[in-house]
């Protein structure tokens, strides 16, 4: 008998989750984001993630939120942030 079974594999989310979330989210805080922002902060976000730390990604998003919201631009904030973790050094027990 297996003493370890499998965990059972979270559901597949439906393709548009995301998207019904952002606008819900978006509408409960009274804002209109544009262009392509999800990617962007997903993919800074994973950068992120990988490069500096799990729980440095919605940190980062977070981060990047409020220089938007101080009027920085959405896209080259996003690129300083992401070449940052790029450039960020390992951990030397990695």
């Amino acid at each position: 008998m297996n003493e370890n079974p499998r965990p059972e594999k979270r559901p597949e989310r439906a393709p548009d989750t995301l998207d019904r979330w952002t606008a819900a989210a978006s509408a409960e805080l009274g804002i209109e984001p544009s262009g392509d922002f999800i990617k962007t902060v997903l993919n800074l976000a994973r950068v992120t993630a990988h490069r500096v730390d799990r729980p440095a990604a919605p940190l980062t998003a977070f981060l990047l939120g409020i220089a938007v919201g101080q009027g920085r631009p959405l896209p080259e904030s996003a690129r300083q942030l992401q070449d940052l973790a790029q450039a960020w050094p390992r951990e030397a027990d990695e």
